[in-house]
């Protein structure tokens, strides 16, 4: 199951941007992560069993994070297209 997760952090100071970015590149469900522009901080691209084990994942992750104001998920149900190739 693919999951497209958009984060809003309660602050963005250095070292909350550090620490963030850190744990998602230690989290073995998180495939892509983004720091942007807009309304959220951060979009990831999660890749989970089920939903049972994305629950999981937003307990340990956002739950469990402080700095986590908000965080809106939504869910693949159709790869039309997926490449990562540069023109």
């Amino acid at each position: 199951m693919t999951v497209i997760v958009q984060v809003m952090l309660e602050r963005e100071s250095r070292r909350h941007l550090d620490e963030f970015k850190r744990r998602m590149r230690s989290a073995p469900a998180v495939q892509q992560c983004y720091y942007a522009t807009g309304e959220a901080d951060f979009i990831l691209v999660v890749i989970v069993q089920d939903i049972a084990e994305y629950e999981q994942f937003t307990q340990e992750y956002f739950f469990n994070s402080s700095n986590v104001s908000k965080f809106t998920s939504s869910i693949v149900m159709d790869r039309v297209k997926v490449s990562l190739d540069i023109i």
